[in-house]
């Protein structure tokens, strides 16, 4: 049987300041800050990397937080949104936590039949909560009517003509066709990974909004799909090379190896590993306490620590 990807392994965004981005998502979204390091291209910049308990695969959402970084614009040819999975019935302890924070958030919705609501992150990236009936409360407590979350939902591609990219991810990735519906500025084109488990869900947009889009603060500048080992990724690069697609080699990122390509559509795409994972260098307990730097960086982390600002993880 053929080979298909899982779903999502974690998507990459830029920020601006990065005491703003934690007290975001590790303070009002009660995302875990698994992973304190730094951008391994710029070591003056910070890498910060969200998950659940254990930065589980399908749960991580990681940042390049750049102080002086200028505002983003979503456009065609980029992701434009990521999307979180609450459990059935959550998403009223979501709506009731932002009120209190006083945190403005779109009146809720439904797509493809499951109730959605959108809030806007201090930069301006949407980040989207989904009602969806087999998530689990991984991240916090529903039980006790606790805000909770099990990791992604889905990623929202903005493509001009979304057939390119439909071919690629279920001829090559074997993804399935999960519908089309009207979106309120176009129409929205779902797929979904066979398994339908965590971060399954990819929806294509095509809309007619006038925009450009700009590399900035609020921005997805990646996404990243699972595969289950290096044996597994080292396939999914010879079949995307078969396929055509211009695929880098293999990049060490210490938690994972990585390769990249530009989808069809312009989006830039990542297959990484499930292993090692980020306990491979610290604890799990002591996940993301400590700045870690990747060896080659360690003689200058007096240096590294001069430059980068001091943050706070919110209790």
């Amino acid at each position: 049987m053929p080979r298909t990807i899982p779903g999502l392994h974690h998507v990459t965004a830029i920020s601006g300041p990065p005491q703003a981005n934690v007290d975001f998502y590790a303070g009002l979204l009660r995302q875990r800050l698994v992973k304190k390091t730094v951008n391994f291209d710029a070591p003056d910049t910070y890498h910060l990397y969200y998950g659940d308990r254990v930065g589980s695969p399908g749960t991580i959402l990681t940042f390049f937080p750049f102080a002086d970084a200028g505002p983003g614009r979503a456009g065609p040819g980029m992701a434009a949104a990521v999307a979180y999975a609450v459990p059935k019935g959550g998403l009223d302890a979501w709506m009731g936590r932002l009120a209190e924070q006083a945190v403005d958030f779109d009146t809720p919705g439904a797509r493809f039949g499951e109730p959605v609501i959108a809030v806007r992150d201090p930069d301006n990236l949407r980040v989207e909560l989904i009602e969806t009936p087999s998530a689990t409360p991984g991240n916090g407590g529903a039980a006790d009517g606790e805000p909770a979350d099990d990791g992604f939902h889905s990623v929202t591609l903005w493509l001009r003509d979304p057939e390119p990219t439909a071919r690629l991810l279920t001829e090559l990735f074997g993804y399935e066709h999960g519908g089309e519906e009207a979106d309120g500025s176009g129409r929205r084109h779902r797929l979904a990974a066979p398994g339908r488990g965590r971060g399954s869900m990819i929806d294509l947009l095509r809309s007619e909004a006038p925009s450009i889009g700009r590399q900035g603060a609020g921005t997805i500048h990646h996404v990243a799909f699972r595969a289950e080992s290096d044996a597994a990724q080292q396939e999914w690069r010879e079949r995307a090379s078969a396929y055509g697609l211009d695929v880098t080699p293999v990049v060490d990122r210490q938690y994972f190896n990585a390769i990249y390509f530009r989808e069809p559509g312009g989006v830039l795409f990542e297959i990484a590993t499930d292993p090692p994972g980020f306990a491979t260098d610290e604890s799990e307990a002591e996940l993301g306490r400590h700045l870690m730097l990747p060896p080659r960086y360690e003689r200058r982390r007096a240096d590294i620590e001069r430059m980068l600002p001091p943050i706070r993880v919110p209790v």
